[in-house]
C-alpha cells in the first residue's frame, strides 16, 4: 500500500542478457537430468505404483495462453519484438511465482522411500527446481517493461493468503474439491501477478 509509484526493473545488458539466458537453459537440462535419475531410482525399486490423476495441468496450460496472450497485446506498442519477449518471459515466470514458495513449503514433507538417503533424491529434485524458478525470475529483467507494482504485490499477497487458508487443510495433494479448488485459484492468481508487471506499462489501456 505504500508503494505509491511503480518501480522499474533494471535491464541488463547484452553480455549479462545472455549469461542469465545460458544459465536458465543449463538449469533446465540439469533438472531434467536429476529427474531422469529420480525417476529411473524409483523405477528401479518399483515404487512407481499408480500415479493420482492429474487435474491441475489443465488449468495451467489454459492460464499459461491466456498470460501470453494477455501481455503480448497490453505490450504491442512497444514494437513486436519486445512485446514477444515480454510475453514469453512473463509467462515462464508465472508458474515460478506459485512454484518456489509451494516447493519450499512441501519439500519437507516428501518422503521418498530410496535407498541409501531419500535425503538425498529429495536434494537431486528440489536443488535443480530451485535453480530453475530463481534462474526464470531473472528473465523478467531481460523486458524493458517490467516494472513492480502495487498490483503486484497485492497479487502476490492473494497467493499467499489462499496458501494460508489451503495450510488449513494440511497442504493436501489437490485429489479432492477443497485442495484442487485452492491450488486452481493459487495457481491462476501466480499468473494474474506476473500480467501486472506489464500492465503499468501500457497504462492499463486494455
Amino acid at each position: 500500500m505504500k508503494l505509491k509509484r511503480t518501480r522499474r526493473v533494471k535491464t541488463p545488458g547484452k553480455t549479462v542478457g545472455v549469461f542469465l539466458i545460458l544459465i536458465w537453459v543449463l538449469s533446465l537440462f540439469t533438472f531434467l537430468v536429476a529427474v531422469v535419475a529420480y525417476g529411473t531410482q524409483l523405477y528401479q525399486e518399483r515404487l512407481l505404483g499408480n500415479l493420482p490423476a492429474n487435474a491441475v495441468t489443465p488449468i495451467t496450460e489454459l492460464s499459461a495462453v491466456v498470460t501470453f496472450v494477455v501481455i503480448l497485446y497490453v505490450s504491442r506498442g512497444h514494437g513486436l519484438k519486445v512485446a514477444l519477449l515480454s510475453a514469453f518471459v512473463g509467462t515462464a515466470a508465472a508458474p515460478m511465482i506459485f512454484e518456489l514458495p509451494f516447493d519450499l513449503i512441501v519439500m519437507s514433507r516428501t518422503y521418498p522411500p530410496i535407498p541409501p538417503s531419500p535425503t538425498l533424491y529429495r536434494s537431486l529434485f528440489f536443488l535443480p527446481l530451485f535453480i530453475v524458478e530463481i534462474s526464470t525470475f531473472s528473465l523478467l529483467t531481460l523486458s524493458p517493461l517490467t516494472k513492480l507494482s502495487k498490483y503486484t504485490l497485492f497479487s502476490l499477497a492473494s497467493v499467499f493468503f489462499v496458501f494460508a487458508i489451503w495450510a488449513l487443510n494440511g497442504f493436501s495433494y489437490p485429489s479432492s474439491l477443497m485442495p484442487l479448488a485452492l491450488n486452481d485459484t493459487s495457481k491462476v492468481l501466480s499468473f494474474v501477478t506476473a500480467i501486472t508487471l506489464f500492465l503499468e506499462s501500457s497504462k492499463f489501456e486494455l
